[in-house]
């Protein structure tokens, strides 16, 4: 499993992709956050707060993290070699795992350098102290919330040889577990609690305020784990 996560990493940074991902990352929240006029900006809240950035980060990574993860098994079914990857004297788990972790790793490393706003943030002198336990529980948020976009978009990139159709699959189901059911509630408002404990937006804010809560936890795990599943299901079937 380490020799195809260090496999992966090391394709990411040997081609643009993985200073790419970097690059648009930071360079979009920068932007968003520090230049840009309009409700993101940090400046011009006039609080200690980095509220904005959790706000933002989802929906650039709802783009993002299928750009990185549309290459992970649909250019080996293109290339040919998923055969011979599939004949490794390693489990499909373990292949499966070794690519999710490999991309998990990159989306982390962009994730990395954003710690300085919290420092940035705090220097300010603001209207208010930063609420650090918030801010932690929000990046732990977070790193979940990358694990499961990451497990969906390893399941699509099994579905097609063709990046694109990957990507936009990816696109499609983060969208549709991030926000898709909190936009239910307006048309269900009979069981609209229901239906937002569904989706990814309503356990990432429950860990935005600061407060692990193991059924948050429990969620993202499910659902990581269901994709990831469905993903060893399809090559199975693939090297069958």
């Amino acid at each position: 499993m380490k020799s195809i996560a260090f496999r992966e990493i090391k394709s990411f940074f040997g081609s643009p992709i993985g200073y790419l991902v970097i690059a648009i990352f930071l360079l979009l929240n920068g932007l968003f956050l520090w230049v840009f006029d309009g409700e993101y900006n940090i400046l011009q809240s006039g609080f200690a707060d980095l509220s904005p950035f959790f706000t933002l980060s989802p929906w650039i990574l709802i783009f993002l993290i299928p750009a990185v993860t549309m290459r992970s098994f649909s250019d080996e079914k293109k290339q040919g070699t998923i055969e011979l990857l599939l004949t490794k004297p390693l489990s499909i788990w373990q292949i499966v795992n070794g690519k999710f972790l490999g991309a998990f790793l990159l989306i982390v490393i962009a994730i990395i350098p954003t710690l300085i706003y919290v420092y940035v943030v705090s220097s300010l002198g603001l209207d208010s102290n930063i609420d650090l336990g918030g801010t932690m529980g929000s990046y732990f948020g977070l790193l979940f919330l990358i694990a499961a976009y990451t497990s969906i978009g390893i399941f699509t990139s099994t579905l097609s040889e063709n990046q694109i159709v990957s990507f936009i699959l990816s696109v499609f189901l983060c969208f549709l577990f991030y926000y898709g059911f909190e936009g239910m509630t307006t048309l269900v408002k009979s069981q609209s609690d229901v239906i937002s404990r569904i989706g990814m937006d309503y356990h990432f804010k429950s860990m935005a305020r600061g407060v692990i809560d193991t059924r948050d936890v429990l969620y993202f795990v499910s659902v990581s784990f269901l994709f990831l599943s469905l993903t060893v299901i399809n090559l199975k079937s693939l090297k069958s």
